[in-house]
Parts: C-alpha cells; structure tokens; sequence
C-alpha cells in the first residue's frame, strides 16, 4: 500500500493547473469596439484612442476601459446596442484609414491573463459571434476578363497576320474595328476556330468594319459562378490563416457571401484580411520615356503610379503586366541579409515561364512590384427626411512598393523587398498565399450574432451536463458509499481537467462538445465501477482490506486501458473524417478519455491511499 511520493506531487500540481485555466471560464466577456490601421502599416495609437474617446464623449455614449493593445485600440462599452452605435460614431469620426470593428473583450483578471489563462472558446451555437455580409463586385470580373480576352485577341490577329484598326470594350464583350470586310471576315474565322465562347455579329459604322465578340449568356453565368467559387475558396484559406475554429463561410444568394466567425479575438483584423482585395503586379519601369514629365499625362501605353517609400518620386511603369499575383502559389514573409522585411514568392509553371521569358531579354532593365488594392470611400450625407446615411464609392489603389534592376533571368521563385513593417510583410505573405480574389467585396453588413440554436436548447444542453453529472455521483455514492464519494471527487477533478485542456489549446466547445462532456461524465466513472467491483470481489473471497484495494487497481488496469484505447481510436477517426461539429464531439471525448484515465485510477488511488494507507484491518465503505 505504498504509494511513491511524485505521484502526490503530481496530482497537487495537476490540481492547481486545472483550477487556474479553468477559473477564466467564470468572467464572462463585454461588447466592444476594436480600431486598427486599415493596413498593416498603419498603427492605431493614443492620438486614435483620444480621438475616439473625444467622439464617443461629443455623441454622449457611455464607455469604459479603453486601451491600447498590441494590434489596435480596443473600447469597451456596456450593451450590445451602445456598441452599434459606438462603432458608427468612432468610424464616422476616423474615416477609411482606420477599420472599426465589433467585438467581445474578456473581464479575465490581469493577473490569470500574466499566466497564460483564458476562457475557453465557444462555438456559433453556444457563444455566436460576428457575421459579415459582403457583396462581390461582379462587374469587376467582367472588366478582367475584358481586358484578357482584350490582349489574347490582339497577339492571335497578330500572329494569323490579320490587320486590325482598335479592339476595345463594349456592353458583355469586345468589338474589333478593321479596315476592309475581307479582314473581318478572315479574323472573323480564325477567331471563331478558338474562342467558341462568343456570339459573333458584323457590323459597319462610319466607313469603317466591326466584329462584335459577345460573351454568351452561359459564358456570363461561368464568370460569376466563378468570381464566386473563387471567393469563398480565397476566404477559407483567409479564415484558416487566422486560426478560427467552426467558422461559417457560404455563398448568399446572385452576388453574396456570409462570413460568421464564433468568438473571435481581432475582429478588426479579421475584418481587414478578409475584405481586402489585394494582389500585385509585376512590370517593366518604362525605358522608352525616361526623360517624360512625372506631374503630366503619361505617353501611350504607360503608367504613372506614385511610389510608397516617404519622399519617393512617381514612377512610370509599361502597362503590359509581366506577371500577376494569381500566379503566387506560396508566400513567406521573412528578413534579407541587412534585417530589412521582405516576402518570398514562389510561382506555378506558367508564371514562372512568363516571368523567364520577360526577363531573359531584359537584363540590366528596372523592373517594379506594384500592390494593387480594391478599396470604399465612405462619405456619409443627410437625406431628405433629415437622416445621415452612409455612401459607398469603390476605387482602385494602385502603388509601386519596390523597383530593383534585374541582374540574371528570374524564374519561379524570387523576393520582394521595400516593405515598411514585419507586420505588412507577414499581412502580404498571407494575402498572397491564400489567394488572390477573383473579384473585390465590400462589407454591406456587420454584426454580433446570438447563438444560432436559441438560448432554450444552450440551457437544456448545460441542464444536461449538471443532471448527468449530479446523477452518476448520486449513483457512485448509493452503490460505493465511501469509495464513491472518492469517485465523485475524481469525477470533478477531470471536468475541471477537461475545461483547462480545452482553455489552454484553443478548442471550441459547440453544442455537439457538451454531449461530448456528457458521454465522457458516465464513461468516467466506468473505470472507478469496474476497480470497485474487483475490490469488493477481493473481499469476499476473504482477502485482506490491503489486499483488495491492492488486487483491485491492478486486475483491473488492463480491461480499463483497453476499453479506454478502443474509444480513443474511434474518437480520433471522427476528427479525421468528420465535419465542424462532429469534431467538435471528437475532440472533447478525446481530451475527456485522456484526463478520466489519470483521475480514475492515479487520483482515486492516492485518496484511498490516504484514507486506508495506515489502517490495517480497517473495515472499507465500499
């Protein structure tokens, strides 16, 4: 009956870990306004903070406990009412350089929030969270593909030696001007040989000979079914780069895309990651027009775009684009060899072979990185009825963040230096890699959602838990008296467990996870019933109280790691073949398995020893 003493130690200090990861999991969170730059290059400090103070004091709104963190300044206020308002004044009063969020801000103590301890995150069914309603700019694909179709017509003409006057832009197509009907008409077959996709009509204007090149309506149909597809694939990976668990990213309707997010942290950051439509450019910087006015009208088939160091000169870049950002399969941010920020871009096979066949011949020539961003201007006007409302106007961003001289032939994989922060470097690697956006989005919604399951089955999933609870200690206590009641100390002692665990690694507890907890209560004890009946086996048989309690624990340790074993696997094949709530069933009954192993058996043995250890021939309340 000796028991060594680490194990003690070990039990205590499991003890204490437990209650501290858990005891966050008693403060509940307060609504709150989070501000933060629109991009990572722009901070939001104390003059922003003073700044939204000044307009919450002005508008006579209530708040308290404002206060600068390490991504943005977060404001705290009392309802969910006053924090719609308080969103609406704060952004009225920054303007578009700063993102206005809302968000749940815990009232976990300083000093459990100095050791690491925070409240275990909750699921949409349980907690909510926020819902973001985005609107895709379809008009927006059909100018890219325009513009596409716009370039591969010019070079086939070119190559079939076709004589062409102007392709440009009309209403859901393209219109080719010639010369003579014997051009159209030879251009009129060898484009119809490839580019099926269009409706063809002929037509003559003032002289001159057209060919229209219509995008059928299936055609439209598979350009916004793709912008679409395209968006809801680039915000999962988004989503997925931000770390948020059971999130909900879904199509809504024609043009439409909802985005719920349960419980997450940075509101403001996840506000700015998903709705920026960033990409960039590769080009040439114009060596033809070098000696060209930077401050005038730039010459054919140039650009000028102003460069983003301080104090830097505009640039005038060709407007052919080498490559651009939807050829970036991989992106890493990272240091250059003076500690500067850069990104590492890797290429697929096709942008690494145009990228090659641009600069082969170039060497020696400047060539530049251009980040191009879609972006709102807000402009909030009154109406007629005497209401201020807010309007929207979409523009493009279009900024050189690095020029440098080619020194070899480049291919698929190459750096970009010239980035101002760590942060925009990191902000850039991940727009990147996860994809570029067919299309721009503009938020048309944003709000805190409740829980999707109503607040009548939360209670009836919590009522659960503390009726399963309460009644398999009753059990434990009428059937084991004593021993039971060691169970039932053992039995809390793993949901404390549990709730640290899933604290401490980030989980989200969902409804699905507190049937989880359930299960995990009744098989908990399942070990302590199978120990107690070995024991009580032990003495009637006629051995000693020593003996059985000895006798008890170790027969019965193999039949308990296999049971334990066996559900564990099948709890593990759940995770990996099963969708959000299915893991989150799986993940609680894992972590439940795991913690009831240590506390049915080490634990429940350390008391007995405790109890029993020193009383030889002591009758047991079993």
């Amino acid at each position: 009956m000796r028991y060594p003493a680490w194990k003690y130690i070990l039990i205590v200090l499991v003890l204490i870990v437990s209650t501290v990861y858990s005891l966050p999991n008693l403060y509940p969170d307060e609504p709150a306004i989070q501000i933060s730059g629109a991009n990572a290059g722009i901070k939001a400090d104390q003059a922003v903070l003073s700044q939204a103070e000044t307009a919450l004091k002005q508008a006579g709104l209530a708040y308290h406990g404002g206060e600068i963190q390490e991504k943005g300044v977060l404001v705290r206020v009392k309802t969910n009412d006053e924090q719609l308002k308080a969103q609406e004044i704060v952004k009225r009063a920054l303007g578009d350089a700063y993102v206005v969020a809302l968000n749940l801000a815990p009232t976990t103590p300083e000093w459990l929030l100095n050791l690491g301890a925070r409240p275990m995150k909750l699921g949409l069914d349980l907690r909510g969270g926020v819902h973001f309603l985005l609107e895709v700019d379809m008009s927006k694909i059909l100018e890219q593909r325009q513009e596409t179709y716009t370039a591969e017509i010019k070079s086939k003409l070119r190559d079939s030696k076709i004589a062409y006057r102007s392709v440009s832009d009309i209403s859901n197509g393209l219109t080719v001007k010639f010369e003579t009907d014997s051009e159209r008409e030879k251009a009129k077959e060898v484009l119809a040989a490839e580019y099926r996709e269009f409706v063809y009509v002929p037509s003559e204007k003032e002289g001159a000979f057209f060919l229209d090149l219509g995008f059928s309506p299936a055609k439209l149909k598979e350009f916004s079914d793709y912008a679409i597809e395209q968006n809801l694939t680039t915000l999962r990976n988004r989503v997925n780069e931000l770390g948020v668990a059971e999130s909900v990213v879904q199509r809504q309707g024609a043009s439409r895309i909802v985005v719920q997010l349960p419980g997450v942290q940075d509101t403001a950051e996840a506000k700015r990651v998903l709705g920026r439509t960033a990409t960039l450019e590769f080009r040439f910087v114009d060596w033809e027009n070098k000696d060209a006015p930077l401050d005038g009208i730039a010459p054919a088939g140039t650009e000028i775009l102003p460069f983003q160091e301080v104090g830097g000169q505009p640039v005038l870049l060709q407007k052919k684009k080498i490559v651009t950002g939807d050829r970036v399969v991989n992106a890493q941010s990272g240091f250059d060899e003076y500690s500067n920020p850069q990104v590492n871009i890797s290429l697929d096979s096709r942008g690494g072979k145009m990228m090659a066949d641009a600069t082969r011949d170039n060497v020696g020539k400047l060539m530049a990185v251009v980040f191009v961003e879609h972006k709102q201007r807000s402009r909030f006007i009154t109406d007629a009825n005497g209401q201020t409302i807010e309007q929207r106007e979409p523009y493009i961003e279009k900024t050189v963040i690095n020029r440098a001289t080619i020194q070899s032939m480049l291919g698929s994989s190459f750096r970009i230096t010239g980035l101002d922060s760590p942060a925009e470097a990191k902000e850039l690697a991940l727009l990147l890699r996860a994809g570029a956006l067919a299309a721009p989005m503009y938020f048309v919604e944003e709000r805190t959602i409740g829980p999707s399951l109503g607040q009548d089955n939360i209670d009836k999933g919590l009522l659960s838990t503390q009726v399963g609870f309460a009644a398999v200690a009753l059990f434990m206590l009428a059937f084991y008296r004593l021993f039971g009641l060691i169970a039932n100390i053992a039995l809390f002692m793993n949901v404390a467990m549990m709730i640290a665990v899933m604290s401490a690694i980030g989980a989200a507890l969902s409804l699905p996870g507190i049937a989880g907890i359930v299960l995990t209560v009744g098989m908990a004890v399942d070990a302590n019933v199978l120990i107690f009946e070995r024991i009580r086996e032990e003495l009637r048989a006629g051995q000693s109280s020593h003996s059985a309690i000895i006798a008890g624990y170790d027969r019965a340790y193999t039949t308990i790691l296999d049971a334990n074993l066996t559900t564990l696997i099948v709890a593990f094949i759940l995770f990996a073949v099963g969708t959000g709530p299915v893991k989150g069933f799986a993940v609680t009954l894992s972590i439940g398995i795991i913690c009831s192993m240590f506390t049915a058996i080490t634990v429940t043995r350390a008391v007995v020893q405790l109890m029993y250890g020193q009383r030889r021939g002591a009758k047991l309340s079993i």
